[in-house]
Formats: C-alpha cells, sequence, structure tokens
C-alpha cells in the first residue's frame, strides 16, 4: 500500500481531486502500470489527511451530495518528492497466468495450445490499437516538466511492451507449429 500513497500523492501534486476524480486516474491514465479500487483509495485518503500530508475541502453539489476535494500538503509535497528522488530495484516479475499455463503447455495437444496462444494474442492486438489510439493525442515529445511528458513515456512503454508481447506470442505459436515428431495430442 505504499505506493499507494505516493500515487495519491503525486496526481494530487498535479490539481486537487476528490476521490472519485482520483479513483478515474487510476482507471484511465495509471492503468497501464498501477491500479487501486475505490476500497483502497478512500481509506489511503483518510490516513493521509490524518499524517497531515493532504487537507480537503467539503464541496456541495446540487442541494445535498457532498465531495472532499483534496489538496496536498506543503508536508505532503515534500514527502512525494523525497520519494520520487529514491532510485528503485527492480521487481520481481508479476504473476501472469498465461505464462503460467504456457510453462505447462508441454500436457496440451497442439491445436489447443495454438487456439489460446491466438486468443492471446487477440487480446494484446487489441490492447496494443487502443494504445497507439491513445497515443495519436501527441504529435510532438511534450515538455520534460510538464506532467504530460510521463504519461507519454509510460505510455510508449506500455505500447512496446503489448508490441514485444505479441512477438513473443507469434514466436510461441511457431515453435507449436513446427513438427517435432514427439506431440501428445
Amino acid at each position: 500500500m505504499k505506493s499507494l500513497k505516493y500515487a495519491i500523492l503525486g496526481l494530487l501534486c498535479r490539481h486537487p481531486m476528490t476521490g472519485y476524480e482520483i479513483a478515474k486516474e487510476f482507471n484511465y491514465e495509471l492503468a497501464e502500470f498501477w491500479y487501486a479500487n475505490h476500497s483502497q483509495i478512500y481509506p489511503e485518503l483518510k490516513k493521509l489527511n490524518e499524517e497531515g500530508l493532504v487537507n480537503y475541502d467539503i464541496e456541495i453539489s446540487g442541494e445535498i451530495l457532498e465531495a472532499k476535494r483534496y489538496t496536498i500538503t506543503e508536508d505532503g509535497q515534500k514527502d512525494f518528492m523525497k520519494w520520487l528522488h529514491k532510485d528503485e530495484k527492480i521487481q520481481k516479475t508479476p504473476k501472469d497466468v498465461f505464462r503460467l499455463r504456457m510453462y505447462f503447455s508441454g500436457n496440451l495437444d497442439t491445436e489447443t495450445r495454438i487456439h489460446l496462444l491466438e486468443n492471446q494474442r487477440m487480446q494484446h492486438f487489441k490492447r496494443l490499437n487502443s494504445l497507439k489510439k491513445t497515443f495519436e493525442q501527441y504529435s510532438k515529445v511534450p515538455p520534460r516538466a510538464s506532467d504530460r511528458f510521463g504519461d507519454f513515456i509510460v505510455l510508449r512503454g506500455a505500447i512496446m511492451r503489448q508490441e514485444n508481447i505479441i512477438a513473443w506470442i507469434d514466436e510461441c505459436i511457431g515453435y507449436s507449429k513446427e513438427d517435432t515428431g514427439n506431440e501428445k495430442g
């Protein structure tokens, strides 16, 4: 949960936001590399407020609907900047059920293995097209000191990741189609 703290502080460094707006950012801007549910965000905001890292003002919408608009405090900015300057060790590879399944795919017949690979390829191709569509908003590299620069480089990395996954799947399909003479299926 410690990283969630800094993701929220980072978003609030950009501009004040409600919990709902923060959740939307996790579903849109951060979705390619980080996720958080409403059930995680609101308790974290409460904790950040108790630690003096964020404040909030209550906004009234309509006649009775209240929303808390959070703002990062000076202490919150200092804590965020301290975290931002840290170097990070490479993390363990995230769990990937499909790759685990492929690890044991020697137990499958060729047709089933190829079918699973082709379905994954199609899903990754759809994601790649979606990422490329989002990337169209950039006609050039944004200014390096802007909030958009971070989005640009992370989005570019997400596109490259999808292209590499598709290339790996294509290789796996090719290997699966090669006649090795000792197939199970």
